[in-house]
């Protein structure tokens, strides 16, 4: 592969990117690189990249076949404050909070609301063609509300080791969290590549009126595209409020919603819909919170944390726009040449003053 060629493939600059972010740190802070086994568990900074990366990660990846449709999901962070606080008031009802079963059914009652929720959104924008940005923004608002309704406005605390595992736990050295992620992202990377319904997504974002004339039922697909969201912001609250073994229904989740549009365009899936990139979401989220990490590890002041990270994002997506490296770097473009008179080849053509073997008659 030439040079060129690297350079214009839709992964090479979040991975410049994060290469750059973890030589930072390499420089920067000590022992960053260490990873230790204790009591049979693998810890390290990279461990923590990637454990409280999960849930941006799999919010990311219900948002990217979201806007693979040309649409957008306010709404995840609120779904987010809703699934965890359902569970966890179920959970703090329970007589014994270590049964199994009656966590797994928390547990699920929580993820059924979430792909209702989900569902209603895309009912919204396919069914009833609410623009997605409002269509979302309401269940934005309102989510918020009803999860501080569920809490009662308070924060509600468990104590529950068969939930902890969800967010906080660990299974074969790893945690938990980047195992569900990674089966979800296996699963959804399959039925998208492997399996027609990615080129689907791409042709409802593309165009939803060819699709619907080629035979594509957009509606029914669009809907299962944002319950499908909603599942996976449910999943991501699950793992947020286990980590902490509590809820909070007014920050659980807040502005999550951004940091999983912003992995998602980092990684190269474009706003306007039609093609999406799974793999790069993943490099996307994992670049957002590589520099969350980096921020904190290198002792930025808290007041100055979220300018920094508003500089750095908008540094890298300026070093991804084609159009921005071809003002700073590109090359002067060599004058055209004078095209000869006459009339163009299909003009000609037209007029029918081409013979059969190509010249002019």
């Amino acid at each position: 592969m030439s040079m060129n060629a690297l350079l214009r493939h839709r992964l090479f600059w979040p991975v410049a990117v994060l290469a750059a972010l973890l030589l930072v740190n390499l420089l920067l802070t000590r022992g960053f690189y260490n990873i230790e086994i204790k009591d049979g568990h693998l810890y390290g900074s990279l461990i923590d990249i990637l454990r409280f990366g999960a849930p941006l990660i799999m919010v990311s990846l219900g948002m990217t076949l979201v806007i693979a449709t040309g649409g957008i999901d306010l709404s995840v962070g609120s779904v987010v404050a809703i699934s965890g606080a359902l569970a966890c008031l179920m959970i703090s009802d329970l007589g014994n909070q270590n049964d199994t079963g009656g966590v797994l059914t928390a547990v699920a009652v929580a993820l059924v609301l979430c792909l209702v929720l989900g569902a209603w959104n895309g009912l919204l924008v396919a069914g009833f063609g609410i623009q997605p940005i409002v269509a979302t923004l309401i269940l934005m608002v309102a989510g918020r509300g009803l999860a501080q309704l569920i809490t009662d406005g308070q924060i509600t605390t468990i104590n529950s080791s068969p939930y902890k595992l969800i967010g906080g736990g660990y299974w074969l050295t790893l945690p938990f969290g980047i195992i569900v992620v990674a089966a979800l992202l296996g699963l959804t990377a399959f039925l998208t590549r492997r399996l027609a319904l990615g080129l689907l997504i791409e042709s409802v974002g593309g165009n939803a009126e060819a699709g619907r004339l080629s035979g594509i039922r957009s509606r029914g697909l669009m809907i299962t595209v944002y319950a499908f969201c909603g599942l996976c912001a449910g999943i991501a609250g699950l793992m947020v409020s286990s980590n902490v073994s509590s809820a909070d229904g007014n920050n659980a989740g807040l502005w999550i919603e951004l940091d999983a549009i912003l992995a998602v365009v980092i990684g190269g899936t474009p706003l306007t819909g039609g093609r999406f990139s799974l793999s790069g979401t993943v490099l996307g989220a994992l670049i957002i919170q590589t520099l969350t990490t980096t921020i904190y590890s290198v002792g930025v002041p808290p007041e100055t944390t979220l300018l920094v990270k508003a500089l750095v994002v908008t540094i890298v997506c300026l070093v991804q726009s084609p159009a921005f490296r071809a003002k700073v770097f590109g090359r002067r473009r060599m004058p055209h040449r004078a095209a000869p008179p006459g009339p163009p080849q299909d003009v000609r053509a037209e007029t029918g003053l081409v013979t059969r073997d190509g010249v002019g008659a």
